[in-house]
């Protein structure tokens, strides 16, 4: 397939978490370098929705396409929520909210970005989490027991709620069906960049501080999805750990803003965005 590649550039950041005066601060200094520029947006902009259609609003004004996936902060149903939804409603409110104001969702046709370092479609994708990046020889329970025991049990345990579906490992089972089904259905002719609030592999995740916490980053049933979908980069966040790793070939980017306590010295010089395509000279 031959498409005519344009200017611009396409930028990823995540875990905005803008409920901080500080971060809210830095969202509203994010700026395009051309009117062509794209972001992606990979989950963890706030727990509260009013909160994520701000921050995301904004940002919609400022570059021409805005793409959006949910983090597991965007699930909670936090005390004294305005709203209240839990579950797949919250979910489906936020998609609500993202059409309306123009931004991508994982629910919407995939966008073929056609700028520089193009043609990729850009799959936005909503992939849970099953407890599978345990400890080896563990069951789920001893895992999560453990975690429990050292304090560094997920909070999602208290405000993620998984309804309708029994549990978040079920509701992470029908997001693989749903995903994998859309998945199929693209353009083969063309490469992919893959964006997921929760990295696609473990191997990231072994440089967590506390190795427990790795029981809610993500599932085992898409470590080969790079390869199987022709990856030319994946866009992720969730460890707050941004940084650039390669796995099979392809590009895996952690391109989280974090915690003010967590901010790293390419945030402090204002290097806030992450370029995915054209792929920076350095990662070529």
């Amino acid at each position: 397939m031959s498409v005519e590649t344009g200017r611009g550039r396409l930028l990823a950041i995540s875990d905005l978490h803008v409920a901080y005066a500080e971060n809210r601060a830095l969202v509203e200094s994010l700026r395009p370098e051309t009117d062509d520029d794209w972001l992606l947006v990979a989950g963890d902009v706030a727990e509260r929705i009013a909160d994520v259609e701000w921050a995301l609003s904004l940002l919609k004004e400022r570059f021409a396409t805005v793409v959006w996936v949910p983090g597991n902060h965007e699930l909670w149903t936090p005390p004294r929520d305005p709203e209240g939804l839990r579950g797949e409603e919250r979910y489906r409110r936020l998609v609500q909210v993202c059409r309306r104001i123009g931004v991508l969702t994982p629910e919407d046709p995939y966008a073929v970005w056609t700028g520089a370092g193009g043609p990729a479609t850009v799959v936005p994708m909503f992939i849970l989490y099953d407890y599978s990046f345990r400890p080896p020889g563990t069951s789920r329970e001893e895992a999560l027991a453990r975690a429990f025991e050292l304090g560094v049990a997920c909070t999602d345990e208290f405000l993620l709620h998984p309804h309708p579906y029994p549990s978040r490992q079920a509701w992470c089972r029908n997001r693989l069906r749903e995903t994998a089904s859309r998945l199929e259905d693209r353009d083969p002719g063309l490469p992919t960049v893959l964006v997921n609030h929760f990295p696609l592999l473990r191997e990231p995740t072994a440089v967590l501080r506390h190795p427990h916490f790795a029981l809610w980053c993500g599932t085992e049933h898409t470590s080969d999805w790079h390869l199987r979908y022709q990856a030319t980069a994946v866009v992720y966040g969730h460890l707050h750990i941004p940084r650039t790793t390669w796995h099979d070939g392809v590009r895996f980017e952690e391109v989280s803003l974090g915690y003010p306590r967590e901010r790293r010295p390419h945030h402090r010089d204002g290097r806030l965005l992450r370029q995915i395509l054209p792929a920076p000279a350095a990662a070529r």
